[in-house]
């Protein structure tokens, strides 16, 4: 997995994790809405929490492959 993450690009990595971030554009980007939802303790549909991770997933690959590289 570790030799995957490697060959990604940091430039691909880092275009990805913000776009995900970001989408949709309007009317509110989904990480925002369902934080938000998190902190008041209404993320609890299966369908929300999927949601968060798959727009958070190209962050932490970028987070792991930084912290990878600042290790070596």
């Amino acid at each position: 997995m570790w030799a995957l993450l490697d060959r990604i690009p940091y430039a691909l990595l880092i275009v990805i994790a913000v776009f995900m971030l970001l989408a949709p554009f309007r009317p509110m980007p989904h990480v925002l809405e369902k934080l938000t939802m998190l902190k008041n303790g209404t993320l609890v549909r299966p369908i929300d929490i999927l949601d968060l991770v798959y727009h958070l997933l190209p962050t932490v690959l970028l987070a792991l492959k930084l912290i990878r590289s600042l290790r070596h």
